[in-house]
């Protein structure tokens, strides 16, 4: 994949931070021009430090910017975008996670969520192209609910099909198809 010289690439991960063996790391790994946001050390379920260090990341950043969030990471970037704008040229959000509905045993709670600043999910419009990637059988979101989420951020859908939540314990590694959606945002960004 070429990127233009002066657009940088950044990963926005889930609250597992970086995994070695995830499409987002390995992704990162075969594009000349991309970081992800770093972990964080501390308030790790904390939104707003979580939205803090992707601003801190673009802070860093010069020249345009195209976002590849994965699961939480989209949650991040919807919540930054509701407070941020600028040298965005396009996000490829995948797997969004819905924070609104119970999720699966040993993830936080709702209750959690909220005092942690997650809830409500913002569903304004993203103020640059989006696409969001979504699985028919994901365990920490319905098709039906991801796809209302990219009709009020404004995104493209894409129907994955059954592809569970995108992530090393449903068999991805490398995910070629995000090299195409990439590209795609850069030929509409």
């Amino acid at each position: 994949m070429s990127l233009p010289p002066d657009t940088t690439v950044l990963m926005v991960p889930g609250l597992r931070d970086h995994m070695a063996e995830h499409w987002q790391t390995l992704l990162q790994a075969q594009l000349p021009n991309a970081r992800s946001v770093p972990p964080l050390e501390h308030d790790k379920l904390s939104c707003a430090a979580r939205v803090a260090a992707l601003d801190a990341a673009l802070a860093d950043i010069d020249g345009p910017v195209v976002l590849v969030a994965h699961s939480a990471g989209v949650m991040i970037t919807v919540h930054w975008a509701a407070q941020h704008h600028g040298k965005i040229r396009g996000a490829l959000l995948a797997a969004p996670v819905d924070l609104e509905t119970p999720l699966p045993a040993g993830s936080p709670d709702p209750a959690t969520l909220e005092e942690h600043g997650w809830l409500p999910i913002p569903r304004a419009p993203l103020l640059f192209p989006s696409i969001v990637a979504a699985s028919r059988n994901d365990p920490l979101a319905r098709y039906e609910r991801v796809a209302q989420m990219a009709s009020d951020w404004g995104s493209r859908l894409v129907d994955l099909g059954e592809v569970g939540h995108l992530n090393p314990a449903a068999g991805y590694g490398p995910w070629p198809r995000a090299t195409a959606l990439l590209e795609e945002l850069l030929r509409t960004g």
